[in-house]
């Protein structure tokens, strides 16, 4: 075999090599700067939820306001798309993306029973601001809370739920009918699930 073919072919060889090396230290110097996510301002917040709630997003700045004000600048947030339904008892199930600024994005799923004076059905964009998250995988499990609901139509309505010293703070737009007051909680998951509980 030549010698500028067997120089190429180990030249290619070793080009390859450096790259898979490149990939799998990537994800670990990733975690390893990673660690706690870094907090999100006030405007940001308002402007990313601007462009994903779109045209009904006229009250959002005073509720994220009010939400800053109560527990701070979160260090997560969450956007996506959530049902639900109660007659005494309730169901919530939604998907969405939960951003950091350090520590990367990652889909989650959620999911939670309620129980209450509460009647009427729902669908929501949903921005959840989430508080004191230690890692991104501390999201993972349930965070109870009481929820109220009295929309009509539409317009922002929010929450706060808690596990531990970790507190989400669903923002949802909602369009539907819905009147009551519930207690129930919020289960995180990597996958999606039927299951409620």
């Amino acid at each position: 075999m030549p010698s500028d073919v067997r120089s190429h072919s180990r030249r290619e060889a070793l080009t390859l090599l450096a790259g898979v090396a490149a990939t799998a230290a990537t994800p670990a110097m990733s975690l390893a700067q990673a660690g706690r996510p870094q907090r999100f301002s006030s405007q940001e917040l308002v402007d990313n939820g601007h462009q994903f709630f779109g045209t009904v997003s006229r009250g959002l700045a005073s509720v994220v306001e009010e939400a800053t004000r109560r527990w701070g600048q979160p260090n997560a947030y969450i956007l996506g798309q959530e049902a639900s339904g109660a007659f005494v008892a309730g169901a919530r199930f939604g998907e969405g993306v939960m951003y950091t600024r350090n520590a990367g994005d990652q889909r989650v799923y959620w999911q939670g029973p309620s129980i209450g004076f509460d009647a009427g059905a729902d669908g929501a964009r949903t921005m959840m601001l989430v508080y004191n998250l230690p890692s991104t995988n501390s999201i993972y499990r349930r965070f109870g809370g009481v929820d109220g609901s009295a929309y009509l139509i539409g317009g922002f309505g929010f929450t706060a739920l808690t596990a531990d010293d970790v507190v989400v703070v669903p923002i949802r737009s909602g369009l539907g009918a819905r009147l009551g007051v519930n207690l129930g909680y919020l289960k995180f998951t990597s996958e999606s699930t039927w299951n409620p509980f």
